[in-house]
């Protein structure tokens, strides 16, 4: 796996971007396409993939048609270990009933522009922000209940620690707010899908 030159994300922490693409042209061009703004990392086929897989990534760009390991054998392989970030298949193979079982949250058809690769990068990492956000703003939520209810109001306002819950749950749900006006139907169908899994928390 080669780790082309990193660009440093606004927000702060860098994101890891893997790139599985057996052409190389082509895996070069998307990771000039989004080096300026995320750490971009080329596996050059799926057994590259396999072998390199680190946790740390956060969104994996997958192609399908690859010799020796497949782009499905490389998304089922990493499925059953575990693996949960958000992942675009980008291929040249039309969808068909074979991806019901796939475990992709994004399918693009190439030939592919950067807008649309781009666009796509963003629009995971939102879902994400989303769905860790919810999963946040639940278990403060939760806390809070648990303490109006069996502690004094008198006592609850003069607690720093429950100044500060109040406070992150009203960021939490101002952060919210702004990931769903981005949000297209499909975000939704995606995020609450998440949700619906058993190995969701």
């Amino acid at each position: 796996m080669t780790e082309a030159p990193a660009g440093t994300s606004e927000d702060g922490p860098q994101v890891d971007v893997l790139i599985v693409e057996d052409e190389s042209q082509v895996a070069q061009l998307y990771a000039t396409w989004l080096e300026d703004d995320y750490r971009v990392h080329v596996a050059d086929g799926g057994e590259a993939a396999l072998t390199a897989w680190d946790d740390e990534i956060d969104v994996l760009l997958l192609d399908r048609r690859m010799p020796n390991v497949s782009g499905d054998d490389v998304l089922a392989a990493l499925r059953d270990r575990g693996a949960e970030c958000p992942v675009a298949v980008v291929t040249a193979i039309d969808p068909d009933l074979d991806v019901v079982e796939m475990g992709f949250d994004e399918y693009l058809v190439k030939p592919i522009d950067r807008d649309t690769l781009v666009g796509t990068v963003e629009r995971l990492l939102a879902r994400t922000k989303y769905q860790d956000g919810l999963q946040e703003y639940f278990a403060n939520v939760s806390k809070r209940s648990v303490l109006e209810k069996h502690v004094t109001d008198a006592e609850l306002q003069r607690s720093d620690a429950y100044v500060r819950l109040e406070r992150r749950i009203e960021e939490i749900e101002g952060d919210l707010e702004a990931t769903l006006y981005r949000f297209e139907d499909r975000d939704f169908r995606s995020v609450f899908r998440e949700f619906e899994q058993p190995n969701s928390e």
